[in-house]
């Protein structure tokens, strides 16, 4: 298996267990940790062996969302510099956050989130793109875009897993959605104990794993072609376009871009920390 930066990857038996591994940062998305993430699940994807594919995130947090700027992000963002204006943005968030996730959600075989802790913005955004979600009884889940002047997340997926009534809730208000909650609302298919997470998604993975895997990928076709043909894809099209209506007016307000990131605190992970020791 190849060695990642931002990724811990380990096989058992058929099935892959691909781990976030920026702790320290609570497992935010870089760029670099997306295209690794999209490595490996292709590669799991074209690999015979493997039947079923675990998503995790090390420490205490499956995911704070997009990195906004830790010092490696930044650093790279110097490295990899995009064209300037609203067309390089839309073509950035365009390909790192929508185009890659909907091809994560239609892998021909099944995918497992493993949450745990705070599962957020772009955190519930993957999460959503699996096939199952298994969480731990102390993970959070949010999408509190409309708190800073945004429509929702890029890959916005909550109608089809909420529906619309506990999705206006949810968008409206911001409010953390507990575990409990989340499962009984259809986004989470079981609760377990924390420290008993890794063991139940792993049964339930080897348990599908046993299955022949042309039925595997042929049944889960079939549930995302039903989704598909009443209008998923094309809502989800939509949603990202009104997502990013929302920038300009997200920059005048100071809640997006570099304005944002000099008023926010400049370690906003050490600030959700003291928030999750705090409750």
């Amino acid at each position: 298996m190849k060695t990642y930066d931002t990724l811990l990857t380990e096989r058992t038996g058929p099935v892959l267990t691909i781990t976030t591994n920026r702790p320290d940062v609570l497992n935010a998305q870089s760029r670099i940790l997306l295209a690794e993430l999209d490595d490996a699940f292709l590669r799991a994807a074209d690999d015979p062996a493997v039947r079923v594919i675990i998503l995790a995130g090390a420490g205490k947090h499956f995911s704070a969302g997009h990195d906004l700027g830790s010092p490696q992000e930044m650093e790279d963002q110097k490295k990899t510099p995009l064209e300037p204006g609203f067309r390089g943005e839309y073509r950035r968030l365009w390909e790192r956050f929508f185009e890659n996730t909907m091809r994560w959600r239609d892998l021909p075989k099944p995918t497992i989130a493993q949450v745990q802790g705070y599962c957020i913005m772009g955190g519930m955004m993957i999460a959503s793109a699996c096939d199952l979600i298994i969480a731990s009884e102390d993970a959070q889940f949010a999408d509190r875009a409309v708190k800073w002047g945004g429509s929702h997340v890029q890959y916005f997926s909550m109608p089809w897993d909420f529906g619309p009534r506990k999705t206006k809730e949810y968008l409206f208000t911001g409010r953390f959605i507990g575990a409990a909650e989340a499962e009984r609302a259809g986004l989470v298919n079981r609760v377990v104990p924390r420290e008993k997470l890794a063991e139940e998604t792993m049964a339930l993975a080897q348990e599908i794993a046993g299955r022949d895997p042309y039925a595997l990928k042929l049944a889960k076709a079939s549930v995302n072609e039903t989704l598909d043909a009443q209008g998923f894809k094309a809502a989800m099209e939509n949603a990202f376009k009104n997502y990013m209506l929302t920038i300009p007016h997200r920059m005048e307000m100071g809640t997006y871009g570099p304005a944002a990131r000099e008023k926010a605190p400049k370690d906003r992970f050490a600030v959700l920390n003291k928030k999750a020791a705090s409750s």
